[in-house]
């Protein structure tokens, strides 16, 4: 079944943690493999997700609230799910998404504010997929917000958020690994890019079709 509808693989993490790099790796990596890979991030890609994207992710850290931020975030995942994740899936592609509904859950249900009931219903509701395997890259929180804050790249209002608000992402990542542990696995974020995607290939490759 999963070789004929596809794989859905989501990395997830604090910010500055690396999953963006670790998800193009991956991407890469499975095309070098012969796997037919689509590589697309959250918020964004689609179209109008992409739109949605500068809502969320530039601007002043108190532009939305909680509860806002989880209409948006919605809204843009289902726009992604219709329109770039399900078809590819569809046509039996591996799908690599740097995010999906975990950050939701953590970022907005539960680091933000307590709202984690709230972010569950919507996806019921609006989404009602969960990935096939979630790869969490768990890495020092002020580590990462240096390197997050480093790169300067115009869409850092969770960064700005400071250093508390990363120690609380962290926890909530590493909780919702030990609490569905047969769809996350926790990986060691430390050591170089290639150090990391070592590890984050041999996890994914027990779940290849």
């Amino acid at each position: 079944m999963a070789a004929r509808r596809g794989l859905f693989i989501s990395l997830e993490g604090i910010d500055g943690s690396g999953k963006s790099t670790q998800a193009r790796l991956l991407a890469a990596r499975l095309r070098a493999a012969g796997h037919d890979a689509v590589l697309t991030r959250e918020p964004g890609g689609s179209p109008g997700a992409e739109e949605i994207r500068r809502l969320l992710v530039e601007g002043d850290p108190a532009r939305w609230s909680p509860e806002t931020e989880i209409l948006l975030f919605t809204a843009a995942r289902r726009d992604h799910l219709e329109r770039t994740i399900e078809p590819a899936l569809a046509e039996g592609r591996i799908v690599v998404s740097d995010r999906f509904a975990d950050s939701t859950r953590v970022y907005q249900g539960t680091a933000r504010a307590d709202l984690r009931a709230v972010v569950d219903q919507l996806h019921r509701l609006m989404i009602g997929r969960e990935p096939d395997l979630t790869l969490i890259i768990d890495m020092d929180p002020d580590a990462a917000l240096a390197r997050g804050l480093a790169r300067k790249s115009g869409e850092d209002r969770f960064e700005d958020m400071g250093a508390d608000f990363q120690a609380r992402l962290a926890a909530g990542f590493r909780a919702l690994a030990a609490a569905q542990p047969g769809r996350c696995a926790l990986i060691d974020g430390t050591g170089t890019p290639e150090d990391v995607a070592a590890r984050v290939w041999a996890r994914a490759e027990r779940t290849l079709p």
